[in-house]
């Protein structure tokens, strides 16, 4: 059976360095996602992890080194016998194609820090086929870390749900549907949109942050809205239009109305999350000019001039 050094390709005396840097080179050319009709080529890569496994601990390298452990790293017995369990502490021992081990925490290298970053491609789902690199002894190989993003959404379509264009890390655009209950805070998993690893991708979390509008405002799933109406307006009603999150309606002022006054349109707010969608809350604000002649004629002569508004107030 060839030592460790031999299937990593180098010398015994090769420094940490180097046999990280053969390793990855190696894995990089028999990962099983690389390789799925080549069966030889995913057994020689369990055989590769499984040396720099043992090799990048410096205390099991040494205990190989002296002849104490094998190449799985259990204790070596008189006549060449192996004893069972001498593996690593506290860890996982599992069994890989064609007899070969790998071992995951204890003492051991972490190999899902290495394979996060070491394949940019593979196959849907990153995972080994053929019994390859998915799981061993009922426990599954690292996947690759989570990737988060913030994504800042414009008011208006995050109240009426409009679809995000993102890019991911790699490259990748997609349209990402926003979700009913939508609010600043809330974060979205995306499955397997993450960075490589062993056992497969990682995933992408996307947090939204919802802009601040210049005249809309959030309350719960309603959105609301100061209108100004000039004096007229208010004095005769009718209809005005009116900005909401999916662009401008006609609303129906009544006539004799006051500043505060507060109209609803039905259905122009933020979805809920349960079902249907909050209202738009117009509250008039009657707007007078500040410099107005005929205006000020007419108040003077106005038969309601000396009426007191603030009566109710005691006042």
């Amino acid at each position: 059976m060839a030592d460790l050094y031999s299937k990593l390709g180098v010398a015994r005396g090769a420094d940490e360095a180097a046999i990280k840097k053969a390793y990855r080179k190696l894995a990089k050319e028999l990962h099983p996602d690389r390789n799925q009709d080549n069966p030889k080529a995913t057994e020689r890569f369990a055989e590769i992890t499984s040396a720099y496994d043992l090799l990048s601990d410096k205390d099991k390298r040494a205990q190989y080194d002296r002849g104490e452990i094998d190449e799985q790293g259990n204790p070596k017995m008189p006549f060449g016998y192996g004893a069972g369990g001498g593996g690593s502490q506290g860890g996982f021992r599992g069994g890989g194609p064609g007899g070969a081990h790998f071992e995951f925490g204890g003492d051991g290298a972490d190999i899902g820090d290495i394979f996060s970053n070491l394949f940019g491609g593979g196959a849907a789902g990153g995972r080994a086929r053929g019994g390859g690199f998915g799981g061993f002894g009922g426990r599954a190989a690292p996947r690759g870390a989570d990737v988060a993003y913030r994504l800042q959404v414009p008011f208006e379509e995050a109240a009426a749900l409009k679809p995000q264009r993102i890019t991911l890390s790699g490259g990748k655009t997609i349209d990402l549907k926003l979700p009913a209950g939508l609010e600043s805070g809330t974060q979205m998993r995306l499955g397997g949109q993450g960075e490589e690893g062993p056992g497969g991708r990682g995933d992408a979390l996307v947090t939204i942050e919802i802009r601040p509008h210049r005249f809309f405002t959030r309350d719960g799933d309603d959105v609301r809205l100061d209108l100004p109406i000039a004096l007229d307006e208010a004095v005769k009603g009718g209809p005005v239009k009116v900005p909401t999150v999916e662009g401008a309606v006609m609303l129906t002022v009544p006539p004799g109305s006051t500043s505060g006054k507060t109209l609803r349109l039905k259905g122009r707010g933020f979805h809920r999350k349960a079902d249907g969608r909050g209202d738009q809350l117009v509250t008039l604000m009657i707007d007078i000019p500040s410099e107005d002649s005929a205006l000020k004629e007419f108040v003077e002569t106005w038969s309601g001039a000396g009426r007191n508004p603030r009566a109710g107030l005691g006042v």
